[in-house]
């Protein structure tokens, strides 16, 4: 059961932790609204980076013209 007062990663942990209550990750992505590929790499950035890894990175550098 993850554990955080982080309001960027709040749902995102309660999506872990839905899916855990439920022993059903797919009626747990239904009641969130989320898809199942999301949930599993929300899962793998916890297993890789704890709930860190849950906190959105820009994904690219801003260019500089």
């Amino acid at each position: 059961m993850f554990h955080t007062n982080n309001p960027i990663i709040k749902h995102k942990a309660g999506l872990l932790n839905l899916a855990s209550e439920l022993q059903n990750v797919s009626k747990a992505c239904k009641i969130m609204g989320v898809s199942r590929d999301t949930f599993y790499r929300y899962q793998e950035l916890v297993e890789t980076d704890g709930l860190e890894g849950l906190i959105n990175r820009e994904r690219r550098v801003p260019s500089r013209h």
